[in-house]
């Protein structure tokens, strides 16, 4: 595990909470393999009813950090990020998330995988891959569409422009707002409300809901092949120099 993830159990919740503030919660791969290894831990054990994912800063997370996709032409395959999102279509049990502050990139990406979705209506969702000259992931160009439409959808992975939480909650992104200081305290009460549900009916309930992941999952693969195709554009690597070369 990381220090940067605070992992706790109680009342049937797996608690991952993002812990790193000096960097907005930039996932990098320590994060995503501490992540990875406790939703892994949790597919069979019996005791874990729901995930809740949730930020122990302000900002619920900056998206991935841009230093590791220097690392991901090596061996795509391997990269925690693409394994990371993998576990997250394949995971069987609910997921909550409880969203302040900035939800960047896989930030935001990774709510259309969560079955409940809290936030304060300041929080600012952003999905800015092209401005990286990079492609949507998590099957987000399968995903986002679905959920709030074609013209929405164009808005926020072509255009990349930012929603809020409220507008999120209006789309049926976002179940329920509330503010900053409560985010977290709804999020795990509906967490605790579904660990008490008959865990075989809920688990059904919810498989029938969402169907096959198969679609998703390739869906997932197909944009990890244009995203490593497009890290190593020049158009790319250009943006991403510029990203590093900023004043800190």
């Amino acid at each position: 595990m990381s220090d940067k993830v605070q992992v706790s159990r109680a009342d049937g919740v797996l608690r991952l909470v993002l812990d790193r503030p000096d960097k907005k919660n930039a996932l990098d791969r320590e994060m995503y393999r501490a992540m990875i290894g406790a939703l892994e831990a949790a597919r069979s054990d019996m005791d874990v009813r729901v995930v809740v994912f949730a930020s122990a800063a302000a900002d619920f997370t900056a998206g991935n950090d841009l230093a590791d996709f220097r690392d991901f032409l090596e061996n795509p395959q391997d990269f925690p990020a693409l394994a990371f999102v993998r576990a997250l279509a394949s995971f069987e049990k609910p997921m909550v998330a409880a969203v302040t502050g900035d939800a960047v990139g896989v930030g935001t990406t990774m709510l259309f995988h969560c079955d409940l979705v809290y936030a304060s209506p300041d929080a600012r969702l952003r999905m800015p891959f092209i401005d990286l000259g990079l492609v949507p992931e998590a099957a987000a160009s399968l995903l986002v569409p679905r959920r709030v439409g074609m013209a929405r959808a164009s808005q926020f992975l072509l255009l990349g422009e930012a929603f809020t939480g409220e507008e999120a909650f209006r789309l049926g992104v976002v179940n329920g707002l509330a503010p900053p200081e409560a985010v977290d305290a709804t999020a795990m009460e509906a967490a605790r409300r579904l660990a008490r549900k008959p865990a075989e009916a809920l688990l059904a309930a919810r498989r029938l809901m969402r169907g096959d992941p198969a679609e998703i999952l390739a869906r997932i693969e197909e944009e990890a092949a244009l995203f490593a195709r497009a890290l190593s554009s020049p158009q790319a690597r250009e943006r991403l120099a510029a990203f590093f070369s900023r004043p800190k």
